[in-house]
């Protein structure tokens, strides 16, 4: 082939590819700028199926993909050029693969002769991202290679797709068609009636694996005192459901802050605090059966409880096949959907009812929140509990400190926003990026509790801030470091102080303003309400930073601790 039609076909094969990844579900792409991977970013230029989204830093463009997986239920397209723009992606991969969001990376990359030999920006990217990606490594462009094969690779790779996938596509140069006078219509010939269709070229049924225990196995399973724990659940596996089986079995729900159904009315929503109370320790040491939908929990003391509790019958239902038990207690695992499950011909509970107190318990301790933490000093709790009674939103809590205060202390709420979050590595990058691939998808009031520093690791991402214009309010709990630490046992105060919190005294008035979002700053309730509700309802992004000392929240915590144990 002539020199001169190396860009024409490089652009063709940019352009097969994203077609091919469109009529595979994806809908969204997202870009970082750069020269070696032209042929994809002009393919996804003219790709009028696919909405885009561009952003200069490849660490927030992947987290923004996450996002937008998250929140579209589909793979998404990420491209980025060669070098380390491809390795400043390996967060969100990391993220993407542990919690099973299907993200699709497109690396333009060196040729092999480019490779090891001192060429600039050439790094080895085949496998860069070791198992956290399929893999999938093209040849450079080739009319001896047939279209075809192309297609089949991807659909191949695509199809069914619940993990992040890596094509590396390499490309010789020119990188950039002057014209597109060249003839492929041999060439593309042999795709038959591809080309006026709107499906993929092997189109893959769904597979289906689920397992389900026998009528005589619920009835012994459900004879006795059991428990229904609700771990990280998206709200399109229905978790809902769940409140109806425990309801027709007559046993609890203690939920996980990342559940769907942590503010839920009928179920235990305070359940890490409740672990610390005798009475409730003592009811809950009688169950001898417990059902755990989901994984990956939050609340160290109800993992305790889970692994180190004596059950004579320990089921767990995933949607698919994985280890999500840090305890690796012995256990019956069923590969299930949430509405499958709970429609199995259930039994009533021989021990129906056994834990009504649990549920006096619990109201007790949502009553003693409000009066010490929605009537008491202004601090991150309150803040937290003020968002959570907000309906129709959806809602992304940051790690560290805020997931947790979120778990310990929601309220009770008839109904409540949907919750995402990134607990997969539990990683403090990336969250504000995350946050706003959820609101550009969704077009939803969308609000991201976010910690200082966790928002000093994303900074570059109110950038994408900026181009949201459905509501994001991005409350910032500036407790000036990172202050989970005095929760955490550091062996002494100057050590903790000189290591571990990273004071910082910075605030973000000037960084939004740098960015051009709208910004407030409180430190009572009564401003964070009103600022917020005026935020809720702004057509884009904002920020309100909510400023608090160090100890506030530690300080709060270890009171409340000290009076649930003693009531």
């Amino acid at each position: 082939m002539q020199i001169e039609k190396t860009a024409e076909l490089n652009l063709l094969w940019g352009s097969l590819i994203l077609e091919e990844l469109a009529r595979l579900g994806v809908q969204h792409v997202c870009m970082a700028p750069g020269s070696r991977s032209t042929p994809l970013t002009l393919a996804a230029a003219k790709q009028t199926k696919l909405k885009q989204h561009l952003h200069f830093d490849e660490r927030g463009l992947g987290f923004l993909a996450l996002g937008l997986a998250k929140a579209s239920l589909a793979p998404v397209a990420i491209i980025t050029t060669s070098g380390t723009a491809v390795a400043n992606l390996y967060p969100a991969i990391v993220e993407a693969w542990l919690t099973h969001v299907p993200l699709i990376v497109l690396s333009g990359d060196r040729p092999p002769e480019l490779l090891d030999c001192g060429a600039n920006q050439a790094i080895v990217q085949p496998a860069i991202f070791g198992n956290y990606a399929q893999q999938v490594n093209l040849p450079t462009p080739d009319q001896s290679i047939r279209p075809e094969a192309l297609l089949t690779t991807l659909d191949n790779a695509i199809a069914n797709q619940s993990q992040p996938v890596h094509i590396n596509c390499m490309y010789r140069e020119p990188l950039y068609p002057q014209t597109m006078s060249a003839d492929f219509s041999d060439y593309l010939s042999t795709l038959g009636n591809w080309q006026h269709v709107s499906q993929p070229y092997t189109q893959y049924g769904k597979p289906k694996l689920e397992s389900a225990p026998t009528a005589d196995a619920l009835a012994r399973f459900v004879h006795g005192k059991g428990v229904i724990v609700a771990g990280t659940l998206a709200a399109h596996e229905k978790p809902e459901l769940i409140v109806e089986l425990a309801q027709k079995l007559g046993w609890p729900i203690l939920t996980d802050a990342q559940s769907q159904l942590r503010q839920h009315g009928a179920t235990i929503g305070n359940i890490d605090q409740l672990l610390l109370q005798p009475k409730a320790i003592a009811l809950l040491d009688q169950a001898d059966k417990v059902l755990v939908f989901g994984g990956r929990l939050l609340s160290k003391r109800l993992m305790a409880f889970l692994s180190e509790h004596k059950w004579k019958s320990y089921w767990q239902v995933l949607p698919r096949q994985q280890r999500l038990d840090p305890s690796h207690t012995t256990k019956q695992v069923w590969l299930s959907s949430i509405s499958a499950f709970s429609n199995l011909p259930w039994p009533r509970s021989s021990q129906a009812n056994w834990s009504v107190s649990l549920t006096t318990l619990n109201e007790r301790l949502a009553t003693l929140f409000e009066q010490q933490i929605d009537n008491g000093e202004f601090g991150e709790a309150q803040v937290i509990r003020s968002i959570a009674t907000q309906t129709d939103q959806k809602l992304f809590i940051g790690n560290s400190l805020p997931i947790r205060l979120y778990d310990m202390y929601a309220p009770i709420s008839s109904t409540s926003a949907q919750v995402y979050t990134n607990r997969g590595a539990s990683g403090i990058d990336g969250l504000l990026a995350t946050a706003c691939g959820i609101a550009a998808h969704n077009k939803q009031a969308t609000t991201l509790i976010i910690g200082d520093i966790s928002q000093l690791h994303d900074l570059n991402s109110l950038a994408i801030a900026a181009q949201l214009t459905s509501p994001l309010v991005i409350v910032v709990l500036n407790n000036d470091g990172g202050n989970i630490f005095n929760l955490l046992p550091v062996p002494d105060e100057k050590l903790r102080n000189d290591y571990y919190r990273l004071a910082h005294g910075f605030e973000f008035g000037y960084a939004a303003a740098m960015f051009g979002l709208a910004y407030n700053q409180v430190d009572d309730i009564v401003s964070f309400n009103e600022v917020y509700r005026d935020a809720i309802a702004h057509p884009g992004a904002s920020v309100i930073e909510v400023t608090v000392a160090q100890d506030q929240a530690s300080t709060q915590i270890a009171r409340l601790a000290s009076w649930i144990k003693q009531s």
